[in-house]
């Protein structure tokens, strides 16, 4: 069990990561990329997520890390509403059920 939630926290971790990178992403000169502490936060919690990711997937079979790992879609939606404003539409809401519902079939089965 304690697997599982590490592998929630990875997913986080993951669509944090993305986050940062976004913010970075506003950038009008390399050298402002360069020096942007959103990257180098994104940069450190895309590598820890690897990290849980390969210590996982020495405990857990890499048919269920790699499929769960689609968990992290759903932080990011929530995560896009939340900072960026982003809608939710009614595909999107979709796409989220049928991702949540292969994550319950997968760990179920």
């Amino acid at each position: 069990m304690i697997y599982y939630l590490i592998l929630i926290g990875m997913t986080i971790m993951g669509s944090v990561a993305a986050l940062f990178l976004k913010k970075a992403s506003q950038f009008t000169c390399l050298k402002q990329l360069i020096l942007n502490i959103n990257l180098y936060i994104g940069g450190v919690l895309y590598f820890l997520s690897a990290l849980l990711n390969i210590y996982l997937l020495h405990f857990l079979e890499y048919s269920i890390v790699l499929p769960l790992t689609s968990i992290t879609y759903i932080w990011t939606m929530i995560l896009s509403y939340l900072v960026f404003k982003e809608k939710i539409t009614i595909k999107k809401i979709i796409g989220l059920a049928l991702i949540f519902a292969g994550v319950i079939l997968i760990t179920v089965l």
